[in-house]
């Protein structure tokens, strides 16, 4: 049995970053929720905040779902 260790450390890297990424973009999408209750209770709408927020976890469910569709072999 030989293990690629480059292999395995690009997989760890790319791990790592998309990680990374997908916590900073939900971290955004939950600063717009809140920073859309806030504008609400000034009373404006706040509806690019909820775009912004809608859009941030569409985003961090998109890679979860090609995640998941990238390790289920069945669904290739």
């Amino acid at each position: 049995m030989d293990v690629k260790w480059a292999a395995l450390g690009q997989v760890l890297v790319v791990g790592l970053a998309v990680s990374v990424v997908v916590m900073v973009v939900f971290s955004l999408g939950a600063m717009a929720l809140s920073a859309r209750q806030t504008v609400r209770e000034t009373g404006s709408g706040g509806t690019g905040a909820l775009a912004a927020a809608t859009l941030c976890f569409a985003a961090c469910a998109a890679v979860v779902l090609y995640g998941i569709y990238l390790i289920v072999p069945q669904f290739h």
